[in-house]
């Protein structure tokens, strides 16, 4: 099973603005899912604590479930913004080189005489 179904079978909830679910996050900014990620790396490392009174809760499922979870909207997202971003900045290469071929065609047409242009006008 993956993280997902594991995380919807379970109802996992995150710790945002009361609750959060699983596909709330994705709609979150980076920055955002971080602190939730900080705040659950916080409640590990609190769960992980031995004591002599309390068993340790190792392997709390739930809380690496969301972590893991987490993790991979962020490297997700991040992978999608560096996408977005190669994409645009091929866009605008490939606008720039379309308006100098455009420059080009049209230094080639105003360079030829009124007969060929009349010519070109007339066949048109």
């Amino acid at each position: 099973m993956n993280i997902f179904e594991i995380a919807t079978r379970k109802k996992i909830r995150f710790p945002y603005k009361g609750s959060a679910s699983v596909e709330d996050l994705w709609d979150l900014p980076v920055e955002e899912l971080d602190t939730i990620y900080r705040a659950l790396n916080r409640q590990r490392k609190n769960a992980d604590e031995d004591s002599l009174l309390k068993p340790s809760s190792k392997g709390s499922s739930s809380l690496d479930i969301q972590i893991d979870i987490i993790k991979h909207i962020v490297e997700t997202k991040e992978t999608e913004r560096v996408a977005n971003e190669t994409s645009a900045i091929r866009s605008q290469e490939k606008q720039k080189i379309l308006a100098i071929i455009n420059a080009k065609k049209n230094e080639e047409l105003s360079n030829k005489s009124i007969d060929e242009l009349t010519e070109m006008v007339n066949s048109l």
